[in-house]
């Protein structure tokens, strides 16, 4: 109608279009007007291009809200939703030892996953990932407090020596006062003498999973989880080498840039 109306009259148009004069004019004032969420839909995509696509709407909300401005979450989910923005989707999988089972320590966390203090609780595992048919294992602990990984060994093999110097840099954070539990599950390198020593010689309390229940050691699963959806599935890696920088500055980013909403 808006190009028609410069060769025949309003009046005519409307009545053929069986269209209100007024309607007409509210809606060409909205075509005027533009995008209202012009900006806002600008700042969401730049956010969601910085952390790579890791972030959903509650994050970006966060992230919004962080900067001063006040936003409903409901809103952000609908601006993504146009942008066709969609946070990574991470797989979940889980495969336990297959080893020997011994009574080594009992579960002294017992899924408390929560801690009031720093270097109150701690859980541990490894995990591998596989470039070219070469393997790379992380053996990071993580503190439940605030999900802060405070220590961590990258290593070809899964020798003790890598949760041995994993052991070492976490020691160092310790307070004369600190007696914290090292949960994890019964992996072949908890169930050795040497390990059970060189905690009790930090006071550190050990504590282990049941047989095959990665429930009990949830958060530290949770945590290869997000670094494998966030970091190892969006990129194509070329050497071992890379994957090593990688890691590293991922666990940086997690550490100091990402986002927990429970905090």
């Amino acid at each position: 109608m808006t190009e028609l109306r410069q060769r025949y009259p309003l009046a005519e148009l409307l009545k053929v279009a069986g269209l209100a004069r007024s309607t007409f004019y509210y809606q060409q004032e909205l075509l005027q007007a533009g995008d209202k969420c012009a900006t806002l839909k600008d700042r969401i995509s730049t956010l969601f291009s910085e952390h790579k696509g890791r972030y959903g709407y509650r994050r970006i909300t966060a992230a919004i809200r962080r900067g001063g401005e006040k936003i409903n979450h409901k809103k952000v989910r609908r601006l993504m939703g146009e942008l066709c923005l969609k946070s990574c989707i991470r797989a979940k999988k889980y495969k336990s030892f297959k080893g020997n089972v011994g009574k080594i320590a009992p579960n002294l966390l017992k899924r408390r996953f929560h801690a009031p203090r720093p270097n109150k609780k701690w859980v541990t595992d490894v995990t591998k990932f596989d470039v070219g048919g070469q393997k790379l294992h992380l053996s990071p602990i993580l503190d439940l407090y605030n999900g802060e990984i405070v220590s961590y060994e990258i290593a070809l093999r899964p020798s003790f020596d890598m949760v041995n110097k994993m052991l070492n840099k976490a020691f160092a954070n310790l307070g004369p006062r600190d007696r914290p539990i090292l949960h994890s599950d019964q992996g072949w390198q908890y169930q050795m003498p040497v390990y059970s020593r060189r905690l009790k010689q930090h006071r550190v309390r050990q504590s282990m999973s049941r047989k095959g229940n990665c429930l009990d050691n949830a958060t530290m699963e949770s945590f290869f989880g997000t670094l494998k959806s966030e970091f190892f599935d969006l990129k194509k890696f070329l050497s071992i080498d890379e994957l090593q920088a990688g890691l590293k500055d991922y666990i940086r980013y997690y550490d100091n840039d990402r986002i927990k909403l429970r905090l």
